[in-house]
C-alpha cells in the first residue's frame, strides 16, 4: 500500500483549507522582522528586529487572533497576496510551494517537530531583537534573513542517517 503524497504537493495553494494553510507555516519568524524599503531605488532591505508581538524565543506571534488589529501593517498572508510580495523569505514554504519548490527536511511537517526549525539555524530564535530595544531600523539592516543557510542537520535526523547508509 503506498501513501498518499502530502497536501502541499497535490493541493494549489488556493485548495487548501484553512488548517492546511497554516500548517505551512514552519514557525520561524523571519517574516516578522522589520523591512525597509528604501525610496529612491525600491530595494528591499532585512533587519533583525523582531515585530513587538513576536515571542523572540518561541518565534510565534505573542498574539495572532488580533495580531492585524495590534499591529496594522501586519500582512494578512494568502495566495492572492503572496503574488504580489517580495519580502518573504526565500525559505518561506508558502513562497517555497508557490515556486514550485518541496518543504525542506527542518520543516515541522516533514520532520514532525517543530523544534527542528529552530534546530537546523532557519528560524530568528538568538538572532533577532525585540522592536522595544533596537533603537533606529537603519542601524540593525542584516542579509540572513534574505537568504538560505547551509542548514545544520542534526547527526541523528532520519535523512541524514539514509545518506551515510551504503
Amino acid at each position: 500500500m503506498t501513501a498518499s503524497a502530502p497536501f502541499w504537493k497535490t493541493k494549489r495553494l488556493s485548495e487548501m483549507t484553512r488548517a492546511e494553510w497554516e500548517s505551512l507555516c514552519d514557525g520561524c519568524g523571519r517574516c516578522c522582522l522589520h523591512k525597509l524599503r528604501f525610496e529612491e531605488t525600491g530595494d528591499l532591505a532585512f533587519t533583525n528586529v523582531a515585530c513587538r508581538l513576536l515571542d523572540l524565543k518561541s518565534c510565534a506571534c505573542g498574539d495572532y487572533a488580533h495580531r492585524r488589529e495590534r499591529v496594522p501593517d501586519c500582512v494578512h498572508l494568502t495566495p492572492a497576496e503572496l503574488q504580489t510580495i517580495d519580502w518573504l523569505p526565500p525559505t518561506c514554504a508558502y513562497r517555497r510551494v508557490a515556486e514550485g519548490k518541496d518543504l525542506a527536511w527542518w520543516h515541522p511537517l516533514v520532520s514532525g517537530d517543530p523544534e527542528t526549525v529552530h534546530t537546523a539555524g532557519i528560524s530568528v530564535r538568538g538572532r533577532a531583537v525585540s522592536e522595544k530595544q533596537a533603537g533606529p531600523l537603519e542601524h540593525h539592516i542584516v542579509e540572513w534573513p534574505g537568504r538560505v543557510p547551509r542548514a545544520r542537520q542534526p547527526a541523528a535526523h532520519p535523512k541524514k542517517l539514509k545518506e551515510k547508509t551504503p
